[in-house]
């Protein structure tokens, strides 16, 4: 028996329902935060956090380029060293921005709504993706952490896989342009405006 406002969250997180709707109002919702956080931005923690946001843009496109969703099991590039890079990547990503407020109040609050969604999606797709390849995703699963990168058991060509067509296919080259648009707007509104 866990807590009962954990496993509320929990249920909420897990509810497909609730999980579509999110899906389909994420464009506005993001451009609603983004709007949000402007006012809050303090000018001297920008680079600071565009720093860390591009880190995990760097992330994300080395998963987009390492990543043949539901075909292979993805094991090279940055999955080699953590089975979830790719929340690892959006997280600094998001973080990035919310750093810029200097608010430890927002950055502790994001990172908590942040590690329920990523537990909770990472818990799908890890029950989708033994389904899918079964006895060689347990393997992968038991050799390669979670969350925490090691570099334990990595081999080094594994570890440099980059594809260009993955990165295209997956469309990790929108994915940065969208990034670069939405930390652009932020500076334009901080340093310009």
């Amino acid at each position: 028996m866990g807590f009962p406002l954990v496993d509320s969250i929990d249920r909420l997180c897990s509810n497909a329902s609730v999980r579509r709707h999110l899906h389909a109002l994420r464009f506005p919702l993001a451009a609603l935060c983004l709007a949000l956080v402007i006012p809050w931005i303090k000018p001297e923690w920008f680079l600071p956090g565009l720093v860390v946001a591009a880190a995990g843009e760097a992330v994300q496109i080395w998963c987009s380029a390492s990543l043949s969703k539901n075909k292979l099991l993805a094991a090279k590039g940055p999955y080699a060293l953590v089975r979830n890079p790719m929340y690892l990547g959006r997280y600094l990503l998001l973080l990035g921005g919310v750093l810029m407020t200097a608010s430890v109040a927002f950055v502790v609050g994001f990172s908590v709504v942040y590690y329920f969604y990523m537990v909770n999606r990472v818990r799908r797709e890890e029950a989708n993706l033994t389904a899918i390849f079964g006895e060689r995703y347990r393997q992968y699963w038991a050799r390669v952490n979670r969350f925490l990168p090691s570099l334990r058991n990595v081999a080094g060509a594994d570890l440099l896989y980059f594809n260009w067509q993955l990165l295209l296919k997956n469309r990790g080259h929108l994915h940065l342009l969208a990034a670069v648009l939405a930390y652009g707007i932020l500076a334009s509104f901080t340093f310009v405006w």
